[in-house]
């Protein structure tokens, strides 16, 4: 059995189906992906899906379809997507184990690709646990 490259708070799944009721009928959800920016060196991205990628992982949670673009999986493993609204701000924030460091913005990270063989070994452990 395989298992989700990220997975979504409550919170976070309630504002993405808001945003696909919001964004016309051809909208199915949104895509999850990290680009180089920022003065930490990654910023994540988050775009409308109105046509899937078949390459892309998906990860769906009480209706609610993000897709993960191919390039960020190494970097998105274990993380979980949520929503937060503040006195500041509101936006998807996201609890990466991946996370080296972030700058004092909060704008972007700084990202190490996972450790497959330690997830592997965590998978082990768990299974015969």
């Amino acid at each position: 059995m395989g298992f989700a490259v990220m997975t979504m708070t409550e919170a976070a799944s309630a504002r993405v189906k808001q945003i696909v009721a919001g964004s016309g009928p051809d909208a199915k959800g949104v895509r999850v992906g990290i680009k180089k920016g920022g003065c930490a060196g990654m910023e994540y991205t988050i775009d409308l899906v109105t046509e899937p990628n078949p390459k892309d992982d998906l990860i769906e949670r009480d209706g609610a379809r993000v897709w993960i673009e191919p390039s960020a999986v190494l970097y998105l493993l274990g993380t979980e997507m949520d929503f937060e609204v503040t006195k500041m701000r509101s936006g998807f924030t996201f609890v990466n184990p991946n996370q080296t460091s972030a700058c004092g913005c909060g704008e972007s990270v700084e990202l190490k690709p996972a450790d497959l063989a330690a997830l592997a070994k965590q998978r082990e452990a768990e299974a015969h646990a």
